[in-house]
């Protein structure tokens, strides 16, 4: 699939009809782990924006939610990096989506870095050490260099 604007959903592939088992492993990751937020009730669709196998995926997924503020589609990003969720108002592309991503992730390397609070960063399920902040800083300039930053006709997702 191409990178383009915006992104519909008539442009993204559900999750059923993903062919690489990698990305389709990716999906079911991005189904769990909204599935696991206490806001949801229950995952109604998931469908694939952009993936690399085994690496990144950036979904939208429909949801079921358990309180009536909640958002009944988000982006989901997940992969070889911590998973988080991001609401589609905000970023109307799969890059946009990505984009956030790293700011958020962002926040948290560098409030690690600086000894700083956690309570208003996205939540990162693992230890807040300088080891950790430094692998995912690596992953996040990665994303920011080869995918975000990558001309449009240059990256194809693997599905």
């Amino acid at each position: 699939m191409q990178p383009s604007g915006i992104t519909h959903r008539h442009c993204m592939i559900p999750a059923a009809q993903i062919e690489s088992p990698e990305v389709r492993e990716l999906a079911e990751t991005a189904s769990s782990f909204v599935a696991s937020q206490r806001w949801c009730r229950k995952v109604t669709d998931v469908r694939l924006a952009w993936a690399c196998a085994g690496v990144l995926g950036v979904f939208q997924v429909d949801l079921q939610p358990a309180r009536a503020e909640v958002d009944t589609t988000l982006w989901v990003v997940v992969g070889d990096l911590p998973p988080a969720y991001l609401v589609l108002d905000e970023s109307p592309t799969w890059k946009d989506a990505l984009r956030g991503y790293v700011a958020e992730m962002n926040r948290w390397v560098h409030a690690v870095k600086h000894g700083l609070p956690l309570d208003d960063v996205i939540p990162v399920p693992v230890e807040p050490s300088d080891e950790h902040a430094d692998m995912l800083a690596g992953r996040l300039a990665f994303i920011e260099s080869e995918i975000i930053d990558a001309a449009s006709g240059e990256i194809e997702s693997d599905t």
